[in-house]
């Protein structure tokens, strides 16, 4: 600090002027007018002229001043960087802005007269002229305190690199020119250049005079859709480089070794004979002397280590283990294309209930051998719904069994208040059915009175039967047997009756607390817990599924509870009024009659967007909660579990819910996936969370979104034998994903030709899913054979495909139940390598799923370090502009003082 204050004394002169100099500038002031003469009064003199440094000025800046100009102390400015450079400009500003409160005013008139643009501030940490600030006013001082001149030892040293330079360019020696000698280094070069001896092929590309100067349009087009598009460049065999082989003629002649040689065996009768023996029986002191002699000790101590490496060998691999039977299973599964099939089976319409109608909804009995349910809706638009005409209201709305003992007359019939869009079984009792309704309402059956007349349809399929087939809601079912000996209804009818019966719900929501518009996915939650009010999982003593969850696009999910809830108590008229009005119909089952016109949502989950107040439109839901194993049960078990739950009729036994505090589940998940109508993916919570402005319990907002489909979501499927994969269909793409990877998708199609309507899991086959197209075709994918593309499609109908369900029959036999637009149901029979997997099957797909989160991670990473170095490209490529415009700056600077 004191060497540049000693420099600018000896170079600055600017202070220093002549006296003829100092007598012009002061006529020069005193020319102006009164009110500056007054200014110059008040003003004082702060200059450290008497010092030796009259470009000097101190300053005192307070808090504010070092906020507005950026030189706070210790943080902008500080004792190694002291130096502030601040623009006249804003100086100036600062005079005006605040006047005489101003720390520059002192300096006002210093500050005016300066002929630069920016002025040099000193932070002055040890006090030397007495403030903590003080203002350099010359650019010359301004040069030296920024850039110092070189020292006298520096001089030196330039001087004397200067004279060895000097030295260095005597002492060369001037070149001298001298002719070039060859010695044949031209003749490699020339040997070891590249000719080009081919002849170069030439195209002439020609068009049409009158076309000169049109304008061009250019389009996209699939080159294997028209023909002579593109031409394909196939190899062949260059003469060039063929290699002539040298021929001639050899003979050759074989002789065999001829050896004579005769065999003579003796022939004796055959008698019969016979053998008997008795096990060998040691007395006490014999078995002591053989377990003590040294015989046996021997044999053991020889024996040891080879039947420790046995046991070893037990105890890592299976002894038993079949490889023949394990090789035969791994070539079917991986048969030729033309083994992959779908053969058609059975099909089912009704000239009366599904003409003009689409299949909504598909669904398996899950007890009941080759019994299907189906319900249809009426292809009608959107404002054809809400506001219906004549045709629409006298159209019925139904649910329809199906058997394959006869196809062509339906074994069931479900009435409907409204067009059924979903429906389920109940996993603990199949005779109740729960669905969901157009206009938003919540509907149960019992059809137990029925249940004797469908097990009664023979099947035409024989084989094992399977405890538990629905995979979006179920636990293993419990078959029931009909035991019922109440007298018969008006709902059942002979068989010899032509006419299905007709089966009325016994149980509907109120439509002030059901859903605003279709209800277009339902579930059943496991038997082994529920849901209060707040979201919050307990244990389910009852052991029953009492509780369902729908979801639509009014942005609710509703939660419902079927049980009785307990009221207060009220008079004896109010009740025997509400008796007179909840009288069920003759011959329909009071089992909810509890819920008649006033069943209620238990709990509602708004799905809200976080970034505005816009809401999600849920489509269908997935909880992590329904993954259930599939096993595959014979027949008599199958009939003993029957025997044994069909007296227990788990709903008839429903009470009031126990006042008794219930234990509660943290294992359970309580985290589910939403498609959405415009397409999005979403990941959030039911639990309920209080508020903290307003108090009141809300709906937790979604922790993860994405954008993946390009329209609605129309399937959300967990997998049978992952509970943490789900598969996604919407739009013209499908995506998997992995429940804790937030990153996205752990796999996702590119976007195919024809647009997705339906998929479903295969329910033995871990890598092995169906998607229904448009245009009435089925994809098969195998995950293990092909990612990118389907391992087979066929095609099933000329109309939109709408649902699609698997079932098992046996362990040898599937069917896979598709539904078409038009109303026809078709069953297929799934072919042996797509129904029966491998030993090893679900270990690969699971290892192929770690790899593809894996790949997620280090994409997300190498996109992370991309960004990074791009914006250091960038910055980089900032610095260098600034320092170019710097130094063009500086030499036009130069430039004009030259001038």
């Amino acid at each position: 600090m004191s060497g540049n204050l000693r420099s600018s004394k000896t170079t600055s002169k600017s202070p220093k002027t002549s006296p003829k100099k100092q007598k012009g500038d002061k006529a020069k002031r005193s020319s102006k007018g009164k009110r500056k003469q007054l200014d110059k009064k008040d003003e004082v003199d702060l200059s450290m002229e008497g010092i030796g440094h009259p470009e000097i000025f101190p300053l005192v800046f307070t808090t504010k001043t070092q906020e507005i100009f950026n030189c706070r102390v210790d943080e902008d400015v500080t004792e190694e960087n002291c130096f502030k450079l601040i623009k006249k400009e804003d100086i100036i500003q600062d005079l005006k802005t605040r006047a005489a409160i101003s720390d520059f005013h002192p300096v006002k008139r210093v500050i005016l007269e300066y002929p630069g643009e920016e002025l040099l501030v000193v932070f002055d940490a040890n006090f030397q002229y007495g403030q903590n600030f003080y203002l350099v006013a010359s650019e010359e001082a301004k040069e030296n305190f920024l850039k110092p001149p070189d020292t006298a030892e520096e001089k030196e040293e330039k001087s004397e690199e200067e004279k060895e330079r000097t030295l260095e360019v005597h002492a060369c020696k001037r070149s001298v020119h001298k002719p070039w000698v060859s010695l044949g280094s031209e003749k490699e070069v020339e040997e070891e250049s590249v000719k080009g001896y081919a002849t170069k092929i030439k195209y002439m590309f020609s068009r049409a005079r009158g076309k000169f100067g049109a304008p061009i349009g250019f389009t996209d087009r699939n080159a294997s859709h028209v023909k002579d598009s593109y031409v394909e460049c196939t190899s062949y065999q260059d003469k060039t480089f063929s290699i002539k082989l040298l021929e001639r003629d050899v003979g050759i002649q074989m002789v065999p070794k001829v050896k004579e040689a005769s065999t003579q065996t003796k022939w004796t009768y055959p008698k019969n004979a016979a053998t008997q023996y008795s096990s060998r029986q040691l007395s006490y002191e014999e078995l002591e002397e053989s377990l003590s002699s040294e015989k046996l000790k021997e044999f053991v101590t020889s024996v040891h280590l080879r039947m420790e490496v046995a046991l070893q060998q037990n105890e890592i691999m299976n002894a038993f283990f079949d490889d023949w039977k394990a090789l035969a299973e791994d070539e079917s599964s991986s048969g030729d294309k033309s083994d992959v099939y779908l053969q058609a089976y059975q099909s089912f319409t009704d000239p009366d209930y599904l003409k003009d109608r689409s299949i909504s909804c598909v669904r398996w009995h899950p007890i009941i051998h080759g019994i299907i349910a189906e319900s249809a809706t009426q292809r009608y638009s959107d404002e054809e719904r809400i506001n219906p005409s004549d045709k629409l209201l006298l159209q019925d709305s139904v649910i329809i069994f199906w058997s394959f003992s006869d196809p062509t007359r339906p074994q069931l019939i479900l009435e409907c208040p409204h067009d059924i869009y979903c429906f389920q079984f109940s996993p603990s009792d199949p005779n109740i059915i729960a669905g969901g309704c157009f206009n938003g309402q919540l509907v149960l059956w019992d059809i137990s009175k029925n249940e004797e007349r469908l097990q009664n349809a023979k099947s035409i399929t024989v084989g094992v039967k399977k405890s538990v087939v629905n995979m979006d809601g179920a636990s293993v079912a419990n078959p029931l047997e009909n035991n019922d000996t109440s007298e018969p209804s008006y709902m059942e009818d002979d068989e010899n009756d032509t006419e299905p019966p007709l089966v009325r719900y016994c149980a509907c929501s109120s439509i002030e607390c059901s859903h605003k518009t279709v209800i277009t996915d339902i579930h059943w939650l496991p038997d082994h817990f529920e849901v209060n009010r707040m979201g919050i999982t307990f244990e389910n003593r009852a052991e029953i599924c009492v509780q369902l969850v729908t979801c639509s696009p009014d942005c609710l999910i509703l939660f419902w509870d079927i049980r009785v809830t307990k009221t207060p108590s009220k008079p004896l008229f109010e009740k025997a009024k509400e008796k007179k009005i909840f009288d069920m119909p003759p011959g329909v089952p009071d089992t909810f009659k509890h819920l008649a016109l006033s069943w209620k949502p238990l709990l509602k989950i708004n799905l809200c967007k976080s970034d505005t107040r816009m809401e999600y439109s849920p489509i269908k839901i997935c909880l992590l909660e329904q993954h259930h194993h599939y096993k595959i049960l014979d027949k008599a078990q199958s009939m003993n579990k029957q025997k044994a739950l069909a007296k227990e009729k788990p709903y008839a036994k429903m009470s009031v819910p126990s006042k008794k505090p219930l234990k509660a589940l943290e294992s359970i998940s309580n985290n589910f996936f939403v498609g959405t109508k415009d397409g999005e993916i979403i990941y959030s919570d039911w639990k309920i969370k209080i508020d903290s402005n307003s108090g009141k319990p809300v709906s937790k907002k979604p922790s993860h979104k994405y954008f993946i489909h390009d329209e609605a979501v129309n399937t959300v499927q967990i997998s049978p034998f992952f509970k943490d994969i789900v598969l996604s269909v919407g739009g013209w793409n499908f995506a998997i994903w992995k429940e804790g990877v937030t990153d996205g998708p752990i796999l996702e199609s590119s976007c195919m030709t024809q647009r997705y309507t339906t998929g479903h899991w295969s329910l033995t086959r871990p890598g092995v899913f169906f998607i229904g197209r448009d245009d009435g075709n089925i994809e098969i994918w195998d995950l293990l054979k092909k990612t990118h593309e389907p391992a087979h499609f066929q095609n099933i109908s000329e109309s939109t495909i709408t649902c699609i369900s698997p079932w098992i029959a046996s362990s040898k036999q599937q069917f896979l139940a598709v539904s078409d637009d038009s109303g026809v149901l078709h069953v297929l029979e799934i072919c042996p390598i797509l129904s029966q997997s491998s030993s090893n099957e679900q270990a690969n797909v699971l290892d192929y799923f770690e790899r593809e989160v894996k790949y997620l991670k280090n994409y997300e990473k190498y996109q992370e370090f991309q960004a990074k170095e791009r914006t250091e490209k960038e910055q980089t490529q900032m610095e260098k502009t600034s320092v170019a415009t710097k130094q063009k700056t500086k030499i036009d600077g130069g430039a004009r003082k030259c001038r």
